[in-house]
């Protein structure tokens, strides 16, 4: 009798612990970039190195159309809140000085009836953490708007991915566990370590976390480390024409695009802006790379070759990423987002700009000066003959809400929630989904009130479905 009660608590705790695993809520990554192409990623036909993304493409599914909001804050606006960036307070730039003509959709900072990810993810029982570009306002910054720990940034780009001291630990106080000095700090990759050193943190506290990496690669200005920059030279001394089509086939072959739906368009205009800015063609259409002089292209080439890199440095911090979970068995549960903030950057013209933004000044860089560019204390930007590259085979650019300004490479990996797998998903998403999705993973609520606000009703829908082939509701997402 006695062996038969044994049996059955046995049984009864077996399936407990059953029911407890299975109901284990999972760990959640979001990874942002800033300013990649559509086609960058060689998941999505790109000639970068990205195994490690290409990888978690592979085991879980990616869009073909995934839409953002075509700039850096109010995308964030949107990803952050599941939002439109107007009612979130974030229309346009972020802003001390906020126009009241304009009205509350231009406060210029993430307003009072919006709640963040962190917001709702943390009465869930989740451990909230932040690495980046926040570039949300700082009065308005991580920790004050639920994230428990962050390094990174606030506002607009990062300047000098070099200069360590322009990086912040929060909240105030905090003593950096990373702290490499001047000569042996590289944003990208400290960012990738800050990821890691977070998600220990997340592990030791025995509960759920949640990690935002907020990458400011590969926005300008594009800096990267020589020796993962020369790689890279050659293969863009082929120009923009022939790599565009060489991207384009790829696609086709990936099961990205159908060819006969999806055309390769004509190379893309140049934003009419100040004659000083667009290098002389505002308004025309980027050159062919053939008309240019040798000189101009090993200029370019080097440009591009330094973004090529920066991306690939991402990549290489999402493979340790990826290693640190499987190493301490949290990556079956784990569901990653891989996504950009808008479309490839055209600023301001074909042959980009070099010193601060928007004062026009392009210089031709040759000789020993090419393998300078990318290094400590410049500014460089590749121009929008390589962003259109970037976001092949679609029209135009960042800024823009054509297609080639707002189409984002999406990519969502999660073994334990994602059964059809390497799967291309053709129905739309947009930023709005995402605050839904993770809510709907993480068995979180979405408040009605916040800090005694009333808070606007969430946009969104929940993706999970989409992620193992069902339909989502047609509906707009503008």
């Amino acid at each position: 009798m006695r062996m038969k009660y044994r049996r059955l608590l046995t049984l009864l705790l077996l399936g407990l612990f059953a029911v407890t695993a299975q109901a284990k809520k999972p760990n959640i990554l979001v990874i942002l970039f800033d300013d990649l192409g559509y086609s960058d990623l060689g998941c999505y036909g790109g000639e970068i190195d990205t195994p490690n993304i290409d990888g978690l493409a592979k085991g879980g599914v990616r869009f073909e159309s995934f839409y953002n909001s075509a700039r850096c804050c109010p995308s964030r606006a949107s990803l952050m809140t599941g939002l439109y960036p107007p009612q979130a307070g974030i229309a346009s730039f972020t802003t001390r000085n906020p126009d009241k003509r304009r009205g509350p959709a231009y406060l210029g900072r993430l307003n009072d009836r919006c709640v963040t990810l962190a917001e709702v993810l943390k009465p869930a029982g989740y451990g909230c953490y932040y690495v980046g570009k926040w570039h949300m306002h700082n009065e308005t910054g991580p920790t004050q708007r639920g994230f428990d720990e962050f390094y990174g940034y606030m506002l607009a780009h990062s300047h000098d991915q070099w200069d360590a001291d322009f990086y912040r630990r929060l909240p105030e106080g905090r003593k950096k566990e990373i702290d490499r000095k001047q000569g042996d700090f590289y944003a990208t990759d400290v960012f990738n370590e800050y990821a890691v050193e977070f998600i220990k943190q997340g592990q030791k506290a025995d509960k759920p976390w949640f990690l935002f990496l907020g990458h400011s690669s590969p926005h300008f200005p594009v800096q990267a480390p020589a020796a993962s920059v020369d790689k890279y030279y050659e293969k863009y001394l082929r120009g923009w024409d022939k790599l565009r089509e060489q991207r384009y086939e790829r696609m086709k072959q990936i099961g990205l695009i159908d060819g006969d739906r999806w055309t390769l368009t004509e190379r893309s205009l140049v934003p009419v802006d100040r004659e000083d800015i667009a290098n002389g063609f505002p308004g025309k259409p980027n050159p062919a790379w053939a008309s240019l002089d040798r000189a101009r292209q090993k200029d370019l080439a080097r440009r591009m070759a330094i973004f090529a890199a920066m991306v690939e440095h991402v990549d290489r911090g999402v493979g340790k990423i990826v290693d640190h979970l499987k190493r301490t068995s949290d990556f079956d549960n784990t569901l990653i987002m891989i996504l950009s903030d808008n479309g490839a950057c055209y600023e301001w013209g074909p042959f980009g700009f070099d010193g601060t933004s928007r004062r026009g000044i392009t210089t031709l860089h040759t000789g020993d000066d090419l393998r300078k560019m990318g290094g400590p204390g410049t500014h460089h930007s590749y121009g929008s003959g390589w962003s259109n590259l970037g976001n092949t085979p679609l029209r135009l650019y960042k800024h823009f809400t054509h297609e080639g300004g707002a189409c984002t490479p999406f990519i969502a990996h999660w073994p334990e929630g994602i059964k059809t797998k390497g799967k291309w998903i053709r129905e739309r998403g947009h930023l709005i989904d995402v605050m839904p999705t993770l809510r709907a993973a993480a068995g979180a609520d979405y408040p009605r009130t916040f800090a005694g606000n009333a808070i606007q009703a969430e946009e969104g829908v929940n993706l999970l479905p989409a992620f193992n082939g069902k339909s989502l509701p047609d509906r707009p997402i503008y």
